[in-house]
């Protein structure tokens, strides 16, 4: 397809492309072109090429193609942005660009002969390098944002708290390049919190960056985007390592045979790092995210892993001889309830009933400041009931209740893991409040 260019001379040719960001961590993955491409030699960008027919198809064959990596197995789809339109007169070619965003399970990528160089870069990079025309605008197109992490029901609290990191690192960097205000980036931050308020390792992370950041100014001055831009690069960093070294710390006093419900990343880290005999997992309707935990396990460990249904999740705890209930949190309260998926209550009471011991292992971000509905505080516990049709759609008149989270009781709990440890009430309580400190700013 051809068109007129705004000054009404020659023809341009259309071509249809794909650019394909591939994130790990908090990473995107650049590669420098080298001098055998045909167009834009030596600059940056990412995975690219062309988009003949369906560009997600495209996008895949390119993946494999320039980085070595299995679009299926290495590699999961993000999100597709918008399509936009990038005219280079001096090609006589207007590229209409088709952007995506992958996460990628691993970073060792073996590059074809179009790259000369790669590195994993957090993505204020492309604004500070020499890159294809528009590479940003690609990259804006997919990455977090309030929006998107408001509507994610897929990811858990702790993944969606590191994009929250990713958004506001993103747009500190865009307003240091662009001279962007403190009272922009704040109004972003508030954004970012209103996002998801229940999910408390999401507020927590984002209040800590701006803290930090508060903290930095002289005083009488406002904070700097600058050092937002680096209190959410550490944040991220701090974030990620928190994540692992609570699951190491679960390691260390998971028994042979474990129980879990639902997914969680730190708790399957820490079964994988634990290597335990035999794994009861709990399907967790109505997303059955259990399941996927069960199949992961059953290919990354050496256990036996059984896969049952939450009714039946109190009965079988005695029957398969579990010495350990081990789950996640999306949130731990200051008096000490583990706010987690639904039905989690219910197999921790069965556990204590039998007298097996539940660990709850999660960073100790997820601990909630103390405080309850007041306008600047975190809504202490929100079940997020979910659409009540998935529980009936019928025409009788019944109410229905679809929770996403339940709160277990403290003194079912035997302790909570996290990066600092065992924690015990007391210690839950300390954290609470030096939680509440950090969301000054708010105030």
């Amino acid at each position: 397809m051809a068109d007129e260019n705004s000054g009404g001379g020659s023809a341009l040719d259309e071509t249809h492309v794909v650019t394909v960001f591939l994130r790990h961590d908090a990473d995107v993955l650049l590669l420098r072109r080298s001098d055998t491409v045909g167009s834009y030699a030596g600059l940056w960008g990412a995975v690219a090429g062309h988009a003949e027919g369906d560009p997600a198809a495209a996008a895949r064959t390119e993946i494999r193609e320039e980085t070595g990596l299995d679009p299926e197995a290495d590699a999961a789809l993000v999100r597709r942005g918008a399509s936009f339109d990038v005219v280079d007169a001096d090609r006589g070619t207007r590229w209409v660009v088709h952007p995506f965003l992958f996460d990628c399970a691993r970073r060792a990528v073996e590059p074809n002969y179009e790259t000369s160089a790669y590195e994993w870069v957090a993505p204020p990079a492309i604004l500070r390098r020499q890159t294809v025309p528009d590479l940003w605008q690609s990259y804006d197109r997919v990455r977090p944002a309030p929006e998107s992490i408001r509507d994610d029901r897929e990811h858990g609290s702790a993944w969606l708290s590191v994009r929250a990191l990713e958004a506001l690192r993103d747009e500190a960097a865009l307003a240091v390049e662009g001279d962007g205000s403190w009272a922009e980036l704040e109004s972003v931050a508030r954004e970012l919190v209103a996002a998801r308020p229940t999910m408390t390792v999401v507020v927590t992370r984002v209040d800590r960056a701006m803290a930090v950041a508060v903290d930095d100014a002289a005083d009488g001055d406002d904070p700097t985007p600058a050092a937002l831009e680096t209190a959410a690069t550490d944040g991220i960093e701090r974030a990620l390592a928190a994540d692992a070294e609570a699951a190491a710390a679960a390691a260390e006093v998971l028994p042979p045979r474990v129980a879990t419900l639902s997914r969680s990343g730190t708790v399957t880290a820490a079964l994988e790092q634990a290597g335990p005999e035999t794994v009861l997992v709990v399907e967790s309707r109505p997303g059955r995210e259990g399941v996927g935990t069960a199949e992961h396990l059953a290919e990354a460990t050496d256990a036996r892993v059984t896969l049952t249904t939450d009714a039946a999740m109190a009965d079988r705890l005695v029957g398969e001889r579990v010495d350990a209930l081990v789950v996640g949190a999306d949130a731990i309260l200051p008096d000490g309830r583990v706010v987690n998926k639904t039905g989690t209550r219910g197999a921790a009471v069965a556990a204590a009933r039998a007298g097996i011991d539940c660990y709850a292992v999660a960073a100790s971000d997820k601990i909630a400041a103390s405080g309850g509905r007041g306008e600047n505080s975190v809504l202490a516990f929100d079940p997020e009931e979910r659409d009540p049709a998935a529980v009936y759609d019928g025409d009788a008149d019944i109410a229905v209740a679809n929770p996403t989270f339940d709160a277990t009781p403290a003194d079912c709990v035997t302790a909570v893991v996290t990066e600092r440890g065992r924690l015990g009430l007391a210690d839950v309580r300390a954290v609470a409040t030096e939680h509440r400190e950090l969301a000054a700013w708010r105030r």
